[in-house]
C-alpha cells in the first residue's frame, strides 16, 4: 500500500466520518484552554472540509493536486483553536508529501509528520505541553524511528505513539489533572492518525476509541472549570503579505491569548481570544483584508446574574456617517455609531441590543461588522431577549429591510421579511483607489475611481460620473424596480440628479429615490431591489 492521491482522499473521508461519530465525546472533553466543549465539532468540521475538497476533484488527480487541495480546504474551513492546528499539520504534510516526485513510502510519511509538528508548533504563540501540539510531537518521533518498517509500519506506529502521548497529556496540564481528562485536541488527532493508519494498512476498526483519562485515573467530583480568561474567540481568513503578519501577531498577543496564526503565500488563518472582539478585528484590518469573520462568546452568563427587564420590539442598526444615522433613525431604527473603517466595540453594541426590547433586530450594514453583530446578539441572548440579526452587508441592505419591518407581525415572520428584502437587493460604490493594486478588471492607480457590485471591482475609470453610470447599468442588467443613490461627503455636486436624468432617459420604468449620507469613504451608495 502506498499513500498516493487515492489513498489520501479515502484518509480524509475516514477520518471526517470517524470525528463525526466521536465528536460528542472530544466535546466532553473539552476543558482547554476554554471549557467551552467544541472541540470535537470544529475538528469535524475542519476534516469534513478537506474530505468535501479532495472528493471535488477529477478522478486522476495527481497526489501533489489533491494535497493542494486537501490543505487548502482545510485553511479555508478551520474551527476553533484545535481545528486551526490541524489545518497546519494537513499543510506540512503536504509540504512534503505533495511535492514532486512523488514520495509515498515510510521516510517520505515521517518526515511529513516531522514538517507537520514543526510548522504547528511555530503557529502557537505560546505553545503549551500536554496539547495537541504534544502529541503529534511524539507521533512524529516514533513515526522516524519505525520508517523503515515502509508507510504502513510508520503509519501504524505513528498511531500507536500518538495515542500513548495522549493518556500522558493528563499529568502534563494541570487544567486536565483537576478534571481527570486527556487533552481533547489531541484525542482528536488521535482519531485522525488511527484512520490514516486503517487506510495504509486496509485494517479497519469497527469503532475509534476515545480515552476519556489516562489509565488508572478517577476524574474528581469537582465541576466542570467555570470558563476563565477573554471572553471572546475571534477567528477570520486574512488577505495579507507575509511581511505583515509579524507585526499582526505581536499585537494581537497583546490583547489575549490562544493566538494562532496559520498559512502563508498571502493567505492567513488567524485565531485568537480577547476581551476586545473589535480591536482584534482591527488589527486585521491594520494588517490586509479579514473576511469570514467570526466571533464567539466564550463565556455564558451566571444563571444568577441580574438582568434589566426588557419591552417591545426594536431594530438597531450600525453606521458611521451622519446623514445615513438620521436615515435610519427616521425609518425608526436606534443607531449604534462605529468609526469610519473600524467596528463598534462589542461591549457597546451588547449593551444597545439588552436595551433595546424583548425582541430585537440587528442590522450591522458591512460584511466587517456581521460576525461582531452576531457575537453580541449571543452574548444579549443570556439576558432573555430574543435577537435575530439580518445579514445586511450594506447600508442600502439595511434600508431595504427596514422599509418592509412591521412591529405588529409576529417576531420571526418580521425577520424573515426583512431578511429577504436585504437580501433581494443587489449594492454598489463607488470609491477612490488610494494606493496602486491589482484588481479583478486590471491595474488601479492612486486617484482612480473604482465601482464595486456586491464588494467586487467591476469598473475602473477616471471620472466618477462616468464610473457611476457604468456601475449602475451593470447592476439593472439584471433587473430592478427601484434604485437608491446614497450621496457621499465628497461626492461631485449634483451626481445623484444626473444619475436620475440618466435612469430617466434610458430606464424609465424604474423608481428612484435620492438620499444625502454624508458617508466619507463612499462618493456614492447604490442599491438596486
Amino acid at each position: 500500500m502506498v499513500l498516493d492521491a487515492a489513498a489520501v482522499r479515502r484518509w480524509c473521508r475516514l477520518a471526517a466520518d470517524a470525528l463525526g461519530r466521536t465528536r460528542g465525546e472530544i466535546d466532553a472533553l473539552n476543558v482547554f484552554p476554554v471549557p467551552d466543549g467544541d472541540t470535537g465539532t470544529n475538528l469535524h468540521l475542519t476534516v469534513l472540509a478537506a474530505a468535501d475538497a479532495a472528493d471535488a476533484l477529477p478522478s486522476g488527480a495527481c497526489e501533489a493536486d489533491t494535497w493542494r487541495a486537501v490543505a487548502q480546504a482545510a485553511l479555508l474551513g478551520a474551527r476553533g483553536n484545535s481545528g486551526v492546528i490541524l489545518s497546519q499539520v494537513l499543510r506540512g504534510m503536504a509540504d512534503v508529501l505533495g511535492s514532486p516526485p512523488a514520495r509515498t513510502g515510510g521516510e517520505a510519511l515521517a518526515e511529513a509528520l516531522e514538517h507537520a509538528s514543526v510548522l504547528a508548533r511555530a503557529a502557537v504563540e505560546h505553545p503549551v505541553e500536554g496539547t495537541i501540539l504534544s502529541v503529534l510531537g511524539e507521533a512524529a518521533s516514533v513515526a522516524s524511528a519505525a520508517s523503515a518498517t515502509g508507510v504502513e509500519g510508520t503509519a501504524r506506529a505513528a498511531a500507536d505513539g500518538a495515542r500513548r502521548a495522549l493518556r500522558r497529556t493528563t499529568g502534563q496540564l494541570d487544567v486536565l489533572a483537576r478534571s481527570g481528562v486527556v487533552d481533547a485536541g489531541a484525542a482528536g488527532l488521535c482519531v485522525v492518525l488511527d484512520a490514516l493508519a486503517a487506510v495504509v494498512t486496509d485494517e479497519y476498526p469497527e469503532h475509534y476509541e476515545v480515552p476519556a483519562r489516562a489509565a488508572g485515573t478517577t476524574p474528581p467530583p469537582a465541576a466542570r472549570p467555570e470558563p476563565q480568561g477573554p471572553g471572546y474567540e475571534v477567528m477570520y481568513l486574512l488577505d495579507a503579505r507575509d511581511a505583515a503578519v509579524h507585526d499582526l501577531r505581536e499585537r494581537l498577543d497583546g490583547l489575549g491569548d490562544s493566538l494562532v496564526v496559520v498559512g502563508g503565500d498571502g493567505l492567513w488563518n488567524v485565531h485568537v481570544h480577547v476581551d476586545d472582539a473589535g480591536a482584534a478585528i482591527e488589527a486585521g484590518l491594520a494588517a490586509g483584508r479579514p473576511h469570514r469573520i467570526r466571533v464567539t462568546y466564550l463565556h455564558a452568563a451566571s444563571p444568577d446574574e441580574p438582568h434589566r427587564p426588557h419591552a417591545g420590539r426594536a431594530v438597531i442598526a450600525v453606521t458611521a456617517a451622519d446623514g445615513l444615522a438620521a436615515l435610519f433613525e427616521e425609518a425608526g431604527a436606534r443607531v449604534v455609531r462605529r468609526e469610519p473603517g473600524a467596528v463598534p466595540p462589542l461591549a457597546v453594541l451588547a449593551e444597545a441590543i439588552l436595551a433595546a426590547g424583548d425582541e430585537v433586530v440587528v442590522l450591522p450594514n458591512e460584511p466587517e461588522v456581521l460576525a461582531l453583530a452576531e457575537a453580541a446578539a449571543e452574548r444579549a441572548r443570556d439576558g432573555g431577549a430574543r435577537i435575530a440579526v439580518v445579514p445586511a452587508k450594506a447600508s442600502v441592505q439595511g434600508l431595504a429591510a427596514l422599509a418592509v419591518h412591521d412591529p405588529l407581525r409576529r417576531f420571526g415572520d418580521d425577520v424573515i421579511a426583512m431578511t429577504r428584502a436585504a437580501g433581494a437587493t443587489r449594492f454598489g460604490h463607488l470609491e477612490v483607489a488610494a494606493q496602486e493594486a491589482v484588481t479583478s478588471v486590471g491595474l488601479c492607480r492612486p486617484g482612480d475611481v473604482l465601482g464595486l457590485i456586491e464588494g467586487d471591482v467591476a469598473t475602473i475609470g477616471a471620472d466618477v460620473a462616468e464610473v457611476a453610470r457604468r456601475v449602475l447599468d451593470r447592476m439593472l442588467s439584471g433587473g430592478g424596480e427601484l434604485v437608491t443613490l446614497i450621496a457621499g461627503r465628497n461626492a461631485p455636486p449634483g451626481l445623484a440628479e444626473r444619475l436620475e436624468d440618466h435612469l430617466r432617459d434610458g430606464r424609465p420604468d424604474v423608481e428612484v429615490a435620492l438620499f444625502d449620507g454624508a458617508q466619507r469613504r463612499y462618493p456614492l451608495l447604490i442599491g438596486v431591489e
